[in-house]
């Protein structure tokens, strides 16, 4: 059971870290290299929400807002002007979150720090055992994102252009749709998404300026095998997560770090689509 349950949480933490990052790619068709940057200003977010001694759960929401706010000003100043350029757009994100490790640096140290958590007991397992509550309560979080995500992509006329500018984007721009609003609407949107998983995932471990990395080569990879679906998203997240899980817990957790990019790397190998269908 608590491996099951190890699986359905760890797909969760997953999918709320890689969402953002799919609605950047599919839209905008450029890796936001930043990502890992976002989630590390979420982890900080968090951390100041502890600081002024409010209740853990205003960080979610207040780590979505400074996330699309800093998402904003990026696509405007940075990303905007290089939409012709793609490969100097990947290198001016993966640039970009540097700089904002950096600059987390010198406004909060490089130290080691934590937040609290705003639920922090344990479900009783048969068998004597206990689950964290706050892991279980991401599985809900993760499902509510999807459905949110979902329903604004296939029920309002904001997910119908941006639906329009994934499949063609140059028809979109004929028909009269502003695809330069939806490109800064979409990375905002992202941000904002990539700054709340970071505050969710912090209870769960520790705050630093460099918190972000570890999970930008997996939601990269996830990505990348996901193509734009929500959907071939969280069967990525189960089969790879799963995976991930059950080599660091059978085998060794090394290995289990490296088990979604290797997999990732060999679906695409076999099917390039990945897990979209097609």
């Amino acid at each position: 059971m608590s491996t099951l349950l190890d699986i359905l949480t760890t797909a969760a933490i997953l999918y709320s870290v890689c969402a953002g990052l799919l609605l950047v790619f599919g839209v905008m068709k450029i890796i936001n290299f930043a990502h890992g940057g976002f989630l590390t200003v979420g982890g900080y977010s968090a951390l100041l929400v502890t600081h002024l001694g409010l209740h853990p759960w205003w960080a979610p929401a207040f780590a979505f807002v400074i996330g699309a706010v800093c998402g904003m000003a990026i696509e405007r100043l940075v990303v905007r002007p290089l939409y012709s350029r793609p490969l100097d757009a990947i290198l001016a994100t993966w640039g970009l979150g540097i700089i904002i490790g950096q600059v987390i640096t010198l406004a909060f140290g490089r130290e080691v720090q934590f937040v609290k958590s705003p639920v922090t007991g344990a479900l009783d397992l048969p068998g004597g055992a206990s689950y964290s509550e706050y892991r279980l309560l991401l599985v809900a979080v993760a499902v509510a994102l999807g459905l949110t995500l979902a329903a604004v992509l296939e029920g309002t006329r904001l997910g119908l252009v941006t639906r329009a500018v994934i499949m063609n984007e140059n028809l979109a721009r004929a028909l009269g749709i502003n695809s330069g609003l939806v490109r800064f609407a979409t990375f905002s949107l992202g941000a904002g998404l990539a700054s709340l998983a970071g505050s969710l995932i912090t209870p769960l471990s520790s705050v630093d300026p460099n918190m972000g990395v570890p999970w930008l080569v997996n939601a990269f990879m996830l990505v990348m095998v996901s193509g734009v679906s929500l959907v071939s998203l969280a069967i990525a997240c189960v089969v790879l997560g799963g995976a991930q899980v059950l080599v660091s817990q059978w085998g060794n957790p090394i290995l289990g770090g490296l088990t979604i990019v290797v997999l990732a790397a060999f679906v695409l190998r076999l099917r390039p689509q990945g897990f979209s269908r097609g």
